[in-house]
């Protein structure tokens, strides 16, 4: 297991994750707030209703909880991590009618095709082994018709963007460039695809059809 990966599994980390490193470190990276960030992840989901929604690398829970809020009776977020700490700290701080946690591995996920009316992945397909594996696999369990959203690392395709994938790497995390994702969705025949750069982040959704 990877530098990156070790600390996600910490327990310290787990403790003051969604309160200050991920605030911190994301608005860095992107320019952007986790309030900003949530609300648009509600908007691109086009969550409404008794959805079923799955959080993939959920971490503590505080972007699965807060998904739910906008679901109706019948609706449910489960949300899917590795890490037990990060586990334990959603069971504690984000628990809900609406929510339910579980411990997996992204690369595959246990749940039936067509499982969620809406999947997401945020932060995080980055510190994941095999990260495209993980991807197929949200597209697999989507129902038709349903939505899927992502954000991860962006690199541009030049030096600069080069050098910084080489200093990632020895931490063990990824940066993607403009192209690995969209080209992914099309190819799994995927539409609506729409992706937006915000610095060393990017945002992308979609749509699989009926």
């Amino acid at each position: 297991m990877n530098l990156a990966r070790k600390t996600m599994n910490a327990p310290a980390l787990a403790a003051v994750y969604e309160h200050a490193w991920r605030p911190t470190l994301f608005y860095l990276a992107s320019g952007r707030t986790t309030g900003t960030d949530r609300r648009e992840a509600v908007d691109r989901l086009r969550l409404s209703g008794p959805m079923k929604v799955l959080d993939l690398a959920c971490g503590p829970g505080n972007f699965t909880e807060y998904l739910s809020t906008y679901l109706t009776r019948g609706g449910f977020v489960t949300g899917l991590d590795y890490s037990p700490a990060m586990l334990a700290k959603a069971a504690t701080d984000n628990a809900s009618p609406r929510v339910g946690y579980v411990r997996g591995d992204a690369r595959t996920l246990p749940f039936a095709d067509g499982t969620f009316d809406a999947v997401c992945c945020f932060g995080a397909l980055y510190l994941i082994p095999d990260p495209l594996t993980a991807t197929r696999e949200m597209i697999r369990v989507l129902k038709p018709g349903g939505r899927i959203a992502i954000s991860t690392s962006y690199r541009e395709n030049n030096l600069f963007g080069s050098a910084s994938s080489m200093a990632a790497s020895l931490s063990g995390l990824r940066l993607f460039d403009r192209d690995t994702f969209p080209k992914l969705f099309v190819r799994a025949g995927l539409t609506e695809v729409d992706q937006r750069v915000h610095r060393f982040m990017q945002y992308v959704d979609a749509t699989k059809p009926l």
